[in-house]
């Protein structure tokens, strides 16, 4: 599928833009917001089970990296809001749900992949849904929206962010990761950077773009920062592989730290639905 007529959904049409990487975004001159310009469409076939073996995700259903994952998300999750129910929108394989679980909230799924909700379903007992969110019919409204890396897939980021809404119960809280196209590395890699995927990802975002669009959507913002891809690796492989590990974040951040306000790898946003919609 073509995007490269789009106009950018945050500025909308008459915004000025310019071609990236080699041909493949087109980016809004006024708030970095970018999109591929050849996408796939994003079919519940394009995301099963030859995506988790040869599309660069296979370690989507290892237990260590992810439940490891899936604690840091919980713990960042608790510093903003403490839900008492949730949803996890494209939760692969469960991990992030059987932490939550574990921790008393009421946990729902709703999964593209069919490959995915099998593990999820059989491996791990959750009660996750195949299909598209935007179609999905819910039992309940929740406290709590989660999408980590689905954004950048979705068909339409904003019939995505207007399901999530009619998803919350009142004063409910989306919480989004998505790749950074404006971080250090991604300036510094160009099309070698790791978040780039376009065969997978149509959208792009910045943090000043992803903030306008959930604002626009009707939420008001709790938190927001970037984390460096160093952030999910557990401690014993961040030690084992520090020679490369290391230098490629100093070179990029000038900095060890492993969150950035504004230059990490992924962007992170914790935002609280808007009591005026």
């Amino acid at each position: 599928m073509s995007l490269s007529h789009f106009t950018c959904l945050v500025c909308g049409p008459g915004s000025a833009e310019k071609t990236i990487l080699g041909g493949q975004l087109r980016q809004c001159l006024a708030c970095g917001f970018a999109w591929t310009i050849r996408a796939a469409d994003p079919t519940p076939a394009l995301y099963d089970d030859t995506y988790f073996e040869g599309g660069g995700y296979e370690d989507y259903f290892l237990p260590a990296p992810r439940r490891f994952e899936a604690g840091r998300r919980l713990r960042w999750l608790y510093s903003a809001v403490r839900p008492d129910s949730l949803l996890e929108v494209g939760p692969a394989g469960g991990f992030f749900l059987e932490a939550a679980r574990r921790s008393g909230i009421e946990v729902y799924g709703v999964e593209m992949s069919a490959a995915a909700t099998r593990y999820a379903r059989d491996r791990l007992h959750l009660p996750v849904q195949q299909g598209s969110f935007e179609s999905s019919k819910l039992p309940h409204q929740v406290d709590a929206v989660c999408a980590f890396h689905v954004l950048e897939h979705v068909a339409d980021p904003w019939q995505f962010l207007i399901t999530a809404r009619a998803a919350l119960r009142p004063g409910g809280a989306l919480v989004l990761e998505v790749p950074n196209i404006a971080s250090a590395a991604a300036r510094r890699l160009g099309d070698r950077w790791p978040g780039l995927q376009p065969e997978y990802h149509r959208w792009h975002f910045t943090p000043g773009s992803l903030t306008h669009l959930v604002a626009a959507a009707g939420f008001r913002m709790l938190r927001q920062d970037t984390t460096v891809f160093r952030y999910y690796m557990p401690l014993r492989y961040q030690l084992r592989h520090a020679h490369r590990l290391l230098p490629q974040d100093w070179s990029t951040t000038r900095s060890l730290r492993l969150v950035h306000p504004q230059q990490g790898d992924l962007i992170r946003l914790v935002a609280r639905m808007a009591d005026d919609g």
